[in-house]
């Protein structure tokens, strides 16, 4: 991702002025498992929102 408090790719953001534009494989390993983890969370927490919902 971009930086830690920006959560998009760097071609889709602004918020500096270069970027990388080829990872290593190793780089783009540990950038796909942060993404899984991050919607692990994203889908814990809806999961969490739907058993509130239902009461």
């Amino acid at each position: 991702m971009c930086k830690d408090s920006c959560s998009m790719e760097p071609t889709q953001c602004s918020c500096h002025s270069h970027f990388r534009r080829f990872l290593t494989k190793e780089e783009q390993i540990k950038q796909l498992e942060e993404y899984a983890e991050e919607l692990k969370k994203e889908l814990e927490a809806v999961n969490e929102h739907i058993e509130e919902l239902n009461g």
